[in-house]
């Protein structure tokens, strides 16, 4: 019994992390290729195994229970986390499907998706599929929204080869982005970890409330991208490949 009740848990793990891609991508006019978006998963995936051991290397901190410590932690977690998941997504911009805004965004849920699975995987077999459950409906979300700012970040980066920038400036869009999400999966944690209380809740209500205001904001900027400006030619090239 307790293998099949694991079974199930490892098995919602997935069905629910498939669901969220689904929601995210489905946004996406102009579709980008299944492979790369599996290769975009499998190395949010490999991004998870590469913060765990680095999260690892933390020792007695992970054991503390001075507030300050606790911070720090949480702080180190979020820059190791979102710094992994954003180099995983990086790894499709230099393909030629990359071609839009929103495939910053598609990418980089993608890979977060990806990470949040072997989180939740490995979180199952450690504590059980009691414990499982609500894990993987809060941070499966939760680090696709976390990851949401970094993928307008690189998203973005078509405006700004567009006008023209500095390579400065290309520099600086990505690290805003990343330093937001680093800035949100921070506030999440601590507040989630933190002691139990009214204002702890509705900050963190806040937060939440935060992420989802931002993800909308960012797919609704690159949607109206889109119908503006249509189908790049690879997309459609690709499309009429297909078709013959």
């Amino acid at each position: 019994m307790p293998t099949a009740s694991l079974s199930l848990s490892l098995l919602a793990s997935v069905a629910v992390t498939l669901w969220w891609l689904w929601f995210f991508v489905r946004r996406d006019r102009h579709p980008e290729p299944l492979w790369l978006l599996a290769r975009t998963f499998a190395w949010g995936m490999f991004a998870w195994l590469i913060s765990a051991a680095f999260e690892a290397s933390l020792g007695k901190m992970l054991d503390s229970t001075l507030p300050l410590t606790l911070l720090v932690v949480a702080l180190l977690t979020a820059v190791i986390e979102e710094g992994s998941k954003f180099v995983a997504a990086t790894t499709a911009i230099t393909e030629l499907s990359f071609d839009e805004p929103m495939d910053g965004l598609v990418y980089a849920v993608t890979a977060a998706l990806g990470f949040a699975l072997m989180e939740n995987v490995t979180y199952t077999l450690g504590f059980g599929s009691g414990a499982a459950t609500w894990h993987a409906l809060v941070t499966t979300l939760a680090h696709a929204l976390f990851s949401a700012p970094q993928g307008y970040a690189l998203g973005g980066l078509h405006w700004q080869q567009v006008r023209g920038p500095s390579l400065g400036s290309v520099k600086g869009w990505v690290m805003r982005g990343v330093l937001l999400s680093i800035a949100l999966h921070f506030a999440f944690n601590s507040l989630l970890s933190g002691p139990p209380g009214l204002w702890p809740f509705l900050a963190l209500i806040a937060v939440v409330a935060l992420m989802i205001g931002l993800a909308s904001r960012y797919y609704r900027r690159f949607e109206a991208h889109a119908r503006e400006h249509g189908p790049s030619p690879y997309f459609l090239e690709t499309q009429a490949r297909r078709r013959t």
